[in-house]
């Protein structure tokens, strides 16, 4: 990797904490990819302190061998930072961007395209809902974008972040899914919890007709969750499977 730009002259605390979001988003590249979840394509992204930068892989760095060393650093606009020389970021980086500059809340952003997930974007007038209890981080709704194109221009991006809204996850018609969360350990969990819910969804329909989560049934499990701990548990938990399968180095501090 090239050294970064005198402009992004960096502290040791800045430095310390881009160095565990980069292991950070490998590892939830890695882990995404071992669950047939993200695939050839599909990113994950880490927004840098002070909100003006994040962290994305290359366009054509494989997803099942990606390295903390091998992500970029863009800024908002889509620009390369720092990175390995001539490294070009993936075409759908506006997704990224446009998110990041509409929600303050949002530190990491999932894009992947899981088919059977897509299905749903496909049936009228079906649509996901939540139909497992940890589904329940999608109460507010799962709104489709209807433009199956690339994300692949600053308008495309900004037209994705509106049909977004303040959801924490949506459906890309005939394309994929978005999931965005408070940070990357967190959004590896919700984009697991994300097709999780869409299979048992799928597989319902197959048995008869699908009975959602009721409003009720979803506030008396949102009162008894606790979602820093279950986030902490399933990261501890996928990346001992990762590191003990060989796909997570043990010289990574996570």
């Amino acid at each position: 990797m090239s050294g970064p730009p005198s402009s992004r002259s960096l502290s040791a605390a800045a430095q310390t904490v881009e160095r565990r979001l980069r292991q950070e988003v490998a590892a939830t590249t890695l882990l995404l990819n071992e669950l047939g979840i993200l695939g050839y394509s599909g990113h994950v992204s880490a927004l840098l302190p002070g909100g003006n930068a994040f962290l994305i892989q290359s366009f054509d760095e494989s997803r099942a061998e990606l390295a903390p060393e091998d992500l970029l650093v863009c800024d908002l606009a889509g620009t390369v930072l720092a990175g390995a020389q001539g490294a070009e970021p993936p075409s759908e980086v506006y997704l990224h961007c446009e998110i990041f500059r509409a929600r303050n809340d949002v530190k990491a952003v999932a894009h992947f395209h899981h088919d059977l997930t897509t299905t749903f974007s496909l049936v009228e007038g079906v649509g996901l809902r939540p139909v497992k209890n940890h589904a329940v981080r999608w109460a507010a709704g799962i709104p489709i974008h209807s433009d199956p194109s690339h994300v692949d221009d600053p308008a495309r991006g900004r037209a994705v972040a509106a049909s977004l809204g303040q959801c924490q996850g949506m459906l890309v018609r005939a394309h994929g899914q978005v999931v965005v969360a408070e940070s990357v350990p967190a959004v590896f969990v919700d984009s697991v919890h994300f097709v999780e819910n869409a299979e048992a969804m799928y597989r319902a329909a197959c048995l008869g007709k699908v009975v959602p989560l009721s409003a009720d049934e979803i506030a008396a499990f949102e009162r008894g969750f606790d979602r820093a701990r279950h986030i902490a548990k399933l990261w501890k938990y996928y990346l001992g499977r990762g590191r003990a399968r060989g796909l997570i180095p043990g010289d990574w501090p996570l």
